[in-house]
């Protein structure tokens, strides 16, 4: 028996679509027309982007990593691996831009046990690093961590200088939204002070407490998040990278997917990037 669903959907690409904005506008019709439901026309959308965008479009920018220097000792490591919350961690040699491989969490939990730390040594658990540009399509890379089994890859410039990361959850996000882990609670901080004197900002933030922080009077009116304020400041959903200035703000989307914004960077406006 056939799938009337399958049919009908069948039916609407059968128009031939020459390009992907055409193969969406298809697809939203026939989410209208109740063909598809919103979370799976979300999902094809987003797969569809997946192949258009680079990954200099989702990575974590440079600014926004956490890493661990080779010259750490056990017992600075240890609380910094705790509080980021990661699972894989880039270790830094003397040149910030040389990445002497990855450290794993679980790898460290065999030290903190009775006196084993005096044995540690951070390189001793490295592991390979896999370095890629800027430029690479996403869905070859989701390709590539499927075949060599790596959940994290450097990416770095046409100089050879390191400018973020990327990990197979932040390509899988451009797929099926934001993807909460036991570390994403309500009490994990929704502004940060960043080592630059900047602030990292969750998108979901209301402006009522970012203002309460900041000691601003940012316009509230006809939104509630800061996320709401900046995309109505764009005219237009933003994508990583891009900047504005709001009263007094300095705006950048650090992450960001095709129905909303998740992080944001912001500097005050006498502090200018």
């Amino acid at each position: 028996m056939s799938n009337p669903v399958v049919n009908k959907l069948k039916k609407w690409l059968s128009r031939h679509p020459s390009n992907n904005s055409e193969i969406i506008a298809i697809l939203q019709q026939a989410a209208k027309d109740g063909i598809l439901d919103t979370n799976t026309l979300n999902m094809l959308e987003g797969v569809l982007e997946v192949q258009e965008n680079r990954v200099s479009d989702v990575m974590v920018p440079r600014m926004q990593m956490v890493t661990i220097d080779h010259d750490m000792d056990w017992d600075t490591i240890l609380p910094h691996v705790v509080q980021s919350g990661h699972s894989r961690f880039p270790v830094l040699g003397a040149n910030k831009d040389e990445v002497l491989g990855i450290v794993l969490a679980k790898d460290l939990l065999g030290y903190s046990l009775g006196s084993h730390q005096s044995k540690f040594s951070i390189r001793d658990i490295l592991r390979p690093v896999v370095f890629i540009p800027e430029s690479k399509r996403l869905h070859v890379l989701l390709q590539d961590f499927r075949g060599n089994r790596s959940h994290i890859a450097m990416v770095v410039d046409e100089y050879g200088r390191i400018t973020g990361l990327i990990t197979i959850e932040d390509v899988l996000e451009q797929i099926v939204g934001e993807i909460d882990d036991e570390y994403d609670t309500e009490d994990t901080p929704t502004i940060r002070m960043q080592k630059d004197g900047g602030y990292t900002v969750k998108a979901l933030t209301t402006v009522e407490e970012f203002n309460d922080f900041f000691a601003s009077n940012l316009d509230a009116e006809n939104v509630e998040t800061i996320g709401g304020l900046v995309t109505r400041a764009f005219g237009h959903l933003p994508r990583r990278g891009e900047c504005v200035q709001v009263e007094g703000f300095y705006f950048t989307v650090m992450r960001a997917d095709h129905r909303r914004l998740h992080v944001l960077s912001v500097l005050r406006e006498n502090k200018p990037e």
